[in-house]
């Protein structure tokens, strides 16, 4: 068998995983033994393996997760109301594909952006697309993009991702602009793609958070009544490392 040539082809066909699985099977002399069948087998199982892994690196670089974080990771020991059956429930990613919205709150420091990025990680490894913002900040940047000429095209961009985690909810006033970015954004993703929320404020507060009462009403009910709701309590788990170390 001529294998340069054929190696040669599968690298102009950028077939890549096959690549490399071939050339495992030409440094093992057991492959040998195994027939056509199983050979071309284990080929395609690892062109299909890489070509996966590289198009969730590709869903994680364009996610911008603020942490490094896995549903694997989380810690349920730490008194802050988690219920794990729930949060077991959430990885599932169900409530993804049924486009609902997840509302997490609770005090500082008691784990919100990690559970929030563990699990948009986790909607990345079921092949949903997924984009951590902080509020302010991206409100910010669609006020430029309406000076830039940019603002259709961002809108359309957050309006596709499945899931668009928000974080810092509340934590600063808006201006009615941001109002009404805010609620352009929410109303094109309402009952087509989910939202998560991460706030220091309980889904109580928001309303008045929010300011303008119009503009909240529909905000909110774009965003609430089709949610479900993680609500966490207890001590910062800063201060809990920060007084073991």
């Amino acid at each position: 068998m001529l294998n340069h040539p054929t190696l040669a082809k599968l690298e102009e066909l950028r077939l890549f995983g096959m690549l490399r699985a071939l050339n495992d099977q030409l440094q093992t002399p057991d492959c040998a033994s195994l027939s056509f069948e199983e050979r071309l087998g284990l080929l395609v199982d690892r062109e299909l393996t890489e070509r996966q892994n590289q198009r969730l690196a590709l869903r994680l670089k364009r996610a911008r997760l603020r942490q490094a974080a896995a549903p694997e990771d989380v810690d349920f020991r730490h008194p802050r109301g988690l219920d794990r059956t729930q949060f077991l429930s959430l990885c599932a990613c169900t409530w993804i594909q049924n486009r609902d919205n997840l509302l997490i709150t609770g005090p500082t420091g008691v784990g919100k952006t990690f559970l929030a990025c563990a699990l948009a990680q986790k909607a990345c490894r079921e092949g949903y697309t997924a984009h951590y913002a902080r509020t302010g900040p991206l409100l910010g940047e669609l006020t430029v993009a309406r000076a830039d000429g940019t603002h259709a095209k961002q809108l359309a961009a957050l309006a596709r991702l499945d899931l668009l985690v928000l974080d810092d909810w509340g934590l600063a006033p808006l201006t009615d602009m941001q109002r009404r970015d805010l609620l352009e954004v929410l109303d094109d993703r309402y009952d087509r793609r989910s939202t998560l929320v991460a706030s220091q404020l309980p889904v109580e507060h928001w309303h008045e958070a929010l300011g303008d009462p119009t503009l909240a009403d529909a905000i909110l009910d774009r965003l609430v009544h089709n949610a479900h709701k993680l609500p966490l309590q207890g001590e910062s788990l800063r201060k809990q490392r920060g007084t073991t170390a």
